[in-house]
């Protein structure tokens, strides 16, 4: 027997996936918390040189992040060869509602999904969604997985490279290489973090540089840190840091456009410094990131900040790379959609924050993937006829 150990945050939500698929697929874990145990964290990091969870060893080998194309290699099951009513690319809240709703009107449906929670699990506190006064990212789409699994739903964690007509049917193709076929498509697979732009940034990732502040934030207690950005997810972030690390900079292209609530709790954080109207020039250190250069855009003025970890918050862009060519996008990339989450192909339907949709919202995204399963189903029916 295989010896697994899962290296985990308490609130990491791809730490939490990871826990899943091993327990689905029958494989027996240990799971060690290293935001709570230093000595543990520096084993991870010694093992993996990460400073970024989740980090799974199986017996000798070292896998970093949730990685579906290898845990499906080496503990997957071959599931392929279904046609489905209906296959839904992406399960935030826009593919989990809709998944709900094809379910409830009997269609058969899969979810393909490299997580369970979308973008929304980068949320640190949500306090607009209704029914909550205040939740997480996390705990609300633990809700969200709950209904769906109590329903007739089959999930697969992985990744979707291309999708095709054939016969009529939508034909998919996955990064671990198994096939899927489909009467009708849903579209909900959001958005994915947007990087920095600057050199060599891609090497410091796991190594300092971060794309989530939930995930790896605890392994940064007692350090100092920065957090890029100016809207709700970075002050959210920067006001949940303030309570781990030494200190943390708050580095803003422009102006702090938080809503007002957000804003108002960082002025109270003393150990939080505010640098408005200032960009990343350039990051620092050998093997792992040490510091970071900004500089002031209207004066040119720059600065060298010591850092042991930054934490980029500056927005979304579409998932819809594999999509080039298939169907329509929009100039920002977004699938094109009517007020029906019509694509310009038949069969297929959009819904959430890859959609051109203008409200960037759960609520709304919950919504949509709602009028979007109840038109494939529409869709589907029609078929039948």
């Amino acid at each position: 027997m295989r010896k697994v150990t899962v290296y985990s945050t308490e609130h990491c939500p791809y730490c939490r996936m990871a826990k899943a698929f091993l327990e689905k697929h029958g494989v027996p874990y240990e799971a060690i918390d290293v935001g709570r145990d230093e000595v543990q964290a520096r084993k991870m990091i010694e093992l993996s040189g990460q400073r970024g969870v989740p980090v799974i060893t199986v017996d000798d080998e070292v896998i970093v992040g949730f990685d579906v194309q290898r845990l499906n290699e080496i503990f997957g099951t071959e599931t392929e060869g279904d046609r489905y009513d209906v296959v839904i690319v992406g399960a935030g809240p826009a593919g989990l509602t809709a998944a709900v709703y094809c379910a409830r009107k009997l269609l058969k449906t899969l979810i393909i999904s490299e997580n369970i929670g979308g973008q929304a699990l980068a949320s640190w506190a949500i306090d607009n969604y209704m029914g909550y006064r205040m939740v997480t990212g996390e705990d609300l789409m633990k809700k969200f997985e709950e209904q769906v699994r109590e329903l007739h739903v089959t999930l697969e964690l992985d990744r979707i490279e291309s999708v095709t007509r054939e016969d009529g049917d939508f034909a998919f193709s996955t990064a671990t290489g198994r096939k899927f076929t489909a009467k009708s498509v849903i579209f909900a697979q959001g958005n994915k973090p947007r990087m920095l732009g600057i050199p060599e940034e891609g090497r410091y990732i796991g190594k300092g540089l971060s794309l989530c502040s939930t995930c790896d934030g605890p392994l940064y207690k007692g350090k100092q840190v920065a957090v890029v950005g100016g809207g709700n997810s970075a002050v959210q972030a920067a006001i949940e840091m303030g309570k781990i690390a030494k200190s943390v900079s708050l580095i803003a292209r422009s102006t702090i456009k938080a809503d007002g609530i957000y804003a108002g709790i960082l002025k109270r954080k003393d150990n939080v410094v505010v640098h408005e109207g200032t960009q990343v020039k350039a990051l620092h250190g050998e093997q792992n990131l040490e510091g970071a250069t900004i500089v002031k855009t209207a004066t040119g003025e720059e600065q060298r900040l010591a850092l042991d970890g930054l934490f980029v918050e500056i927005g979304w862009l579409p998932n819809t790379e594999f999509l080039q060519g298939f169907l329509a996008l929009n100039e920002k990339n977004e699938i094109a959609i009517d007020l029906n989450c019509h694509t310009s192909i038949p069969g297929a339907f959009a819904a959430g924050d890859v959609s051109s949709v203008r409200g960037k919202q759960i609520i709304i995204a919950a919504g949509e993937g709602a009028k979007a399963a109840l038109e494939a189903h529409e869709y589907v029916m029609k078929l039948a006829e």
